[in-house]
């Protein structure tokens, strides 16, 4: 399983540990996404950046579709099959998907593409920036729901 993060806050006084691990999750920037394998120390990284992003687990056909539609190699060039069928052991972006939320493969693995999405804002706007996700609002936990969140933002 893997968790797809959103940074949904931009703060100019976000103290340095905060700002300091959004910065190791990758998401550096508002609407930023990340995706990032399920393990210990990640949770713990998610829990304390709760206030900031959202996240939750996201499934491979979304996560292929965000292959696709907004991820990019250096030089601002497309991911395609033909591109990971030349430079991966993958033939296609729902394999890379399939590894990549199996815990296999991750992003920065693939052979110079960026880690990092960069997503519009979601239609309709979000929820609210300054609530959490179960009292009506964006931020932090929001399980299979962040599918529906990122299919906004493409």
């Amino acid at each position: 399983m893997a968790y797809a993060v959103i940074r949904v806050r931009g703060q100019p006084d976000v103290s340095y540990d905060i700002e300091y691990t959004m910065g190791l999750l990758g998401v550096n920037r508002v609407n930023h996404c990340a995706i990032v394998p399920e393990n210990a120390s990640t949770k713990g990284m998610l829990q304390k950046v709760k206030d900031y992003t959202t996240y939750g687990e996201i499934n491979a056909e979304t996560l292929a579709q965000l292959i696709r539609v907004r991820g990019r190699l250096s030089g601002d060039r497309m991911i395609t099959d033909e591109y990971l069928a030349a430079n991966s052991e993958f033939k296609t972006v729902d394999d890379l998907a399939k590894a990549i939320i199996e815990n296999d493969y991750r992003m920065k693995d693939v052979e110079a593409a960026k880690p990092v999405f960069r997503l519009h804002p979601p239609v309709k706007g979000y929820e609210g920036n300054k609530r959490s996700y179960k009292n009506g609002g964006a931020l932090g936990y929001r399980g299979e729901a962040i599918n529906d969140l990122i299919a906004r933002m493409l």
